[in-house]
């Protein structure tokens, strides 16, 4: 069974080391574990919102094989909650979300010029083993310019953001693609089901999209990004051959963004091997601020300077969308990063609403970026 790995959470986590603990205690009986499981569980679905019709999973690892031999009857059969295996399926079986159709619907009813071009675009791609692969086309354009949003500066401070962990939630997923305008760039997971109705969806609505790519963090594995996670010390052909993997999940991407990564991107070596695949398939990498002291790489290239929703609270992301702001004013532009969070859709949706009557521009962040 394929296990989808679920986004950083930075408000209430579902607490996992507390959970094995509390399995692992002889006295407690199958219903109370259970309690606390549900419990667990649903901390994920008040943060992410409610899941699709495809279940996201979670991996339990290995707490099964520590849990009372009745702790599963505790788990309501009909439920939200599923354990199968080792893996955690929250599903919304009431949720008839499919996003290759709502995709050419909404090519269909975008107003002239919104939607991009339906990916893949005639020679940006080539056949791979899992898939089309980017490429180069022959004239030397690049994948980079054929799926970036295309932006003309009226000079004034530019301000972009990035969007991700789309793709595991359909509910919020939609959400995001279709109440932030087309200018905010979206970033999508790669282990995500369905992930090219997703991204043809998000630019029939005109968002311009990344791939997010998993990195070693550095406290793996106590944090695993999941199986094709680039590790620092891996061989130039492992990291190449998981690489690949990743970009041959879906196209119509015009960059990659990092899904953790500290140690990854800590690494010198990691970083001028990744970069220099990028740069062959004719990419941009934007990060999250973790690659933001990193040079070289030859590929277009922008981090962003503050996580907005670090702290989840409304009033905090406020503060950091008003912080970059002034970091546009000083600098001439700024670049921040967000999750879809449904805190983070809403205030995102009202700022973007307003800032250009402030005396700024909404930019994709592919017009931030620039070889380094």
């Amino acid at each position: 069974m394929a296990m989808i790995a679920i986004p950083r959470l930075s408000a209430p986590a579902l607490d996992l080391g507390r959970l094995k603990a509390a399995l692992a205690a002889p006295a407690l009986r199958a219903a109370a574990a259970a309690a606390l499981f549900i419990a667990a569980a649903a901390a994920v679905v008040v943060l992410l919102g409610p899941p699709g019709p495809a279940p996201t999973r979670l991996r339990l690892g290995g707490l099964m094989a520590q849990a009372p031999s009745a702790w599963r009857m505790g788990l309501h059969p009909q439920g939200r909650f599923k354990v199968v295996e080792d893996v955690l399926e929250l599903t919304d079986p009431a949720s008839e979300i499919e996003p290759a159709e709502a995709a050419r619907q909404a090519a269909a009813a975008a107003p002239a010029g919104v939607a991009l071009p339906q990916a893949p675009i005639s020679g940006f791609f080539a056949p791979g083993p899992g898939g089309p692969l980017p490429i180069i086309a022959q004239d030397g354009r690049t994948p980079f310019q054929a799926y970036a949003r295309p932006f003309v500066s009226n000079g004034r401070p530019k301000v972009a953001l990035v969007i991700g962990g789309l793709g595991l939630n359909a509910r919020s997923t939609q959400a995001a693609i279709e109440s932030l305008p087309p200018q905010v760039t979206l970033s999508f997971v790669a282990y995500a089901e369905g992930l090219q109705g997703w991204i043809d969806l998000a630019r029939a609505h005109g968002h311009e999209v990344l791939l997010e790519t998993p990195m070693e963090p550095v406290d793996y594995p106590d944090n695993d990004p999941g199986p094709y996670t680039l590790m620092a010390d891996a061989p130039a052909n492992e990291t190449a051959k998981k690489l690949e993997w990743i970009l041959s999940r879906a196209s119509g991407y015009f960059g990659l963004t990092n899904y953790l990564g500290s140690r990854f991107l800590g690494s010198q070596g990691a970083y001028d091997g990744f970069m220099g695949a990028v740069r062959g398939r004719g990419l941009g990498f934007i990060d999250d601020g973790s690659a933001s002291r990193l040079t070289g790489g030859g590929a277009p290239r922008a981090s962003a300077e503050r996580v907005i929703d670090d702290q989840l609270t409304g009033a905090a992301i406020d503060q950091q969308l008003t912080q970059l702001e002034t970091s546009a004013l000083q600098r001439g532009q700024a670049l921040g990063a967000g999750f879809a969070y449904p805190v983070t859709l809403d205030k995102v949706a009202r700022w973007a609403g307003s800032v250009e009557q402030r005396g700024y521009q909404l930019a994709p962040a592919s017009a931030l970026a620039a070889k380094k």
